[in-house]
C-alpha cells in the first residue's frame, strides 16, 4: 500500500500538512472498542508528489493492535497506532459568532511562517484550501476559534487537517513558528459538505521547544464531531525539508 501527498496538501512550502497527512495514515489504521482513537507521530518532513510506502507491523500480542509505518525509502515519516479514548475534559465549543469574530484577529494575517498551509494559510486563494483562520477569542480564557464551511471533498484526511493548525495557533506560532509533532484524535462523523462548523482549540502547556495544543470541532447544536490534542515542535521554517531520495 502506498501514500502520495497531492502538492495542494502542503503545509510548509516543499512537505505535507501534517493534520492531513496524519489523517491519511490514521485511515488505515484499525480501532476497536477499547481503543478508539489513532495517534500519529510524525518523524520527518513528508514528501510531495512522492509514493510513500504504507507497512503495518506484526499485531502486538497483549493489544491485538498493529504500528503502521510510513516510509520514504528508507526514511521513516510517520507511525500510526490506536489508542485509548481521549478523555481530559474540553471547555466549552466557542459559538458561530464567536469564531467569526475571533477570526477577524487571526495573527497569521501578519506574519505567518507557512502562507502555503492547506489548514490555515493565507496564500490560498477560495476553494484552494481550507483557509481556517483560528484567532482568540474576546473572553480572556485563552481559547482560539474559527469557523469553517466544510468543502465538497471533504473526508477523513480533511476533517484532521481542520483540527490541526487552530491548535498551533493556540499553542503560539504567531512568532515562534512550529510544526506538528505527534496528533492523537477520534472523529465520529466526517461531516457532509456545506456543513458550518466550529474549531476551538486551547494551549496544554509548554516545556523548551515543544508545545501542546488541544482542538474540538463541534455543530451549531452542539454535536461534537472530532477532537485532537497535539505536540508541536518549535523549528526554523527554512530546515522544513524532505530527505532527498537518490
Amino acid at each position: 500500500m502506498e501514500l502520495t501527498v497531492p502538492r495542494r496538501f502542503c503545509g510548509p512550502p516543499e512537505s505535507g500538512n501534517g493534520g492531513w497527512v496524519s489523517g491519511s495514515l490514521a485511515a488505515h489504521v484499525r480501532t476497536s472498542g477499547p481503543l478508539p482513537a489513532v495517534s500519529v507521530r510524525l518523524s520527518a518532513p513528508p514528501p510531495l508528489e512522492r509514493p510513500m510506502a504504507v507497512v503495518g507491523d506484526d499485531p502486538d500480542p497483549l493489544t491485538g493492535t498493529s504500528v503502521l509505518r510510513l516510509l520514504d525509502g528508507d526514511v521513516l515519516v510517520a507511525t500510526g497506532t490506536a489508542v485509548p479514548e481521549l478523555d481530559e475534559p474540553v471547555p466549552p465549543p466557542a459559538s458561530w459568532d464567536e469564531a467569526q469574530a475571533a477570526q477577524e484577529r487571526y495573527e497569521g494575517e501578519a506574519d505567518h511562517p507557512f502562507p502555503t498551509c492547506y489548514s490555515c494559510g493565507t496564500g490560498r486563494t477560495e476553494g484552494d484550501g481550507l483557509r481556517l483562520r483560528p484567532g482568540p477569542l474576546a473572553d480572556d480564557s485563552g481559547r482560539y476559534a474559527t469557523p469553517w464551511t466544510v468543502p465538497d471533498d471533504v473526508d477523513l484526511a480533511v476533517v484532521w487537517a481542520a483540527l490541526d493548525c487552530p491548535g498551533g495557533w493556540s499553542a503560539g506560532i504567531a512568532g515562534r513558528p512550529m510544526v506538528l509533532g505527534t496528533m492523537t484524535a477520534r472523529v465520529w462523523r466526517v461531516p457532509a459538505p456545506g456543513e458550518r462548523l466550529v474549531v476551538t482549540a486551547w494551549q496544554r502547556g509548554a516545556e523548551g521547544r515543544r508545545h501542546w495544543s488541544a482542538s474540538t470541532l463541534h455543530a451549531g447544536d452542539g454535536e461534537m464531531l472530532g477532537r485532537a490534542e497535539a505536540t508541536w515542535i518549535a523549528v526554523d521554517p527554512a530546515s522544513v525539508r524532505p530527505k532527498e531520495q537518490p
